[in-house]
């Protein structure tokens, strides 16, 4: 009978952590007043001024262009004028302690710290660390560090001046996981951005991005 219990516990556990690992999860919220594409032409460029000239911005912006021209956006050169420009933040916060309790189970109380990383560096929310198998009504208490990624985009027209006369679009992207190294997260987040671009204004909604994607 135990044999049996513990068998049925494995199995049990092995489809739990399949199935939360196949994705990544943001919040994202967007308000807009977009048209479809015309060939518009833009630039992407950082919020933050401290960004310009970044590696890691260009990364990112990058990602961003290439999602832009995929939809029908013209890339424009810097320095010129374009009829859009698309300016691109991130941040990641200091993160809060976060403190669960489990009681066991009949099957042992098997539980996650929430949020972690997966195998073959692919961020994975639910990956937290197993926790064993705690006895019978024996209670489990864990500690952990959440921190919340953020990424925001704006998109302006641009007048002849070249400076921006009308807001076209807000976007919003939140996170949260046990891990502060944006490098790993910001390729989701900005798959989460595009999803069905530009999205239903006024509206928060969670996205999910498949992992490895």
């Amino acid at each position: 009978m135990r044999k049996t219990i513990w068998t049925f516990a494995a199995l049990a556990l092995a489809v739990m952590v399949a199935g939360c690992a196949s994705s990544f999860n943001s919040d994202v919220t967007r308000f807009h007043r977009l048209t479809q594409p015309a060939g518009e032409s833009f630039v992407v460029q950082p919020m933050d001024p401290e960004n310009r000239g970044s590696l890691e911005f260009a990364q990112y912006a990058a990602d961003v262009s290439n999602r832009m021209v995929a939809l029908g956006y013209h890339l424009g050169t810097p320095g010129t004028h374009t009829d859009l420009t698309v300016r691109l933040g991130y941040m990641v916060d200091e993160g809060r302690t976060a403190i669960r309790s489990y009681s066991s189970s009949f099957y042992g109380g098997y539980g996650w710290g929430g949020y972690g990383w997966g195998r073959r560096g692919f961020f994975n929310p639910y990956y937290g660390g197993y926790w064993g198998y705690p006895g019978f009504d024996e209670p489990d208490i864990r500690s952990y560090v959440v921190y919340g990624r953020k990424l925001a985009m704006d998109i302006d027209r641009n007048g002849p001046d070249g400076k921006p006369v009308q807001r076209l679009f807000e976007g919003r992207v939140e996170s949260h996981g046990s891990d502060n190294r944006l490098t790993e997260v910001m390729p989701y987040m900005i798959a989460a951005m595009f999803k069905d671009f530009p999205g239903a204004s006024g509206v928060t909604q969670t996205v999910k991005i498949p992992l490895g994607k």
